[in-house]
């Protein structure tokens, strides 16, 4: 259990996908604008890095392993991730259309988030077994989760300040998201 924890913990903070691994960042950049937008695209991912590690690793263990097609992880993957995206993409044009709509190009775009891929290829290259691997994904899912939301955050109060105008939009939001990363930084050696 406390091994656990320590993944958990590890994935959310110390190697959060965003901040400390650099994936998913277009995603990051792209949707913190607003926080309901931000809290809705990180509860996607978490629930797409979820669900494909529960499909990849047992494809990866039961019929790549014994067949020896262990280099077909990354395609196999991409598809079942796919499969996902497209299915939180019809859940939520269905039932919250106001999300789906605030998310646009960004939601599809999951289907090519480094994050979600990197998750379920880091689970099977760190050797962590199902439950380890769920637990991982479900912490890495809310470290971006988390992190999207510090950064809106973030982002209302820097469009919201005196800000040159030099660096005013992209600049000022890359300087921001480079300090929320380094604050991040104080974690690591925390956990492990």
């Amino acid at each position: 259990m406390k091994s656990l924890l320590v993944i958990l913990l590890s994935a959310i903070f110390v190697d959060n996908f965003v901040l400390s691994k650099f994936m998913g960042i277009c995603p990051f950049l792209g949707v913190s604008k607003k926080l309901d937008s931000a809290a809705g695209m990180g509860a996607a991912v978490t629930f797409v890095m979820v669900c494909a590690t529960l499909c990849t690793y047992p494809i990866y263990m039961l019929i790549l392993v014994p067949m020896g097609l262990e280099y077909l992880k990354t395609i196999a993957f991409i598809l079942i991730i796919a499969l996902f995206v497209q299915l939180v993409e019809m859940i939520l044009k269905k039932k919250v259309p106001s999300l789906y709509s605030a998310l646009g190009v960004f939601l599809p775009l999951i289907t090519t988030n480094c994050a979600v891929l990197g998750v379920t290829i880091l689970n099977i290259d760190n050797s962590y077994n199902l439950v380890q691997s769920v637990v991982n994904s479900l912490g890495a899912g809310l470290g971006f989760t988390l992190a999207l939301l510090i950064f809106s955050g973030v982002r209302s109060r820097v469009n919201a300040a005196d800000v040159p105008e030099t660096f005013k939009g992209v600049p000022a939001t890359l300087i921001a998201a480079s300090i929320v990363s380094v604050s991040f930084m104080g974690f690591s050696g925390m956990f492990g």
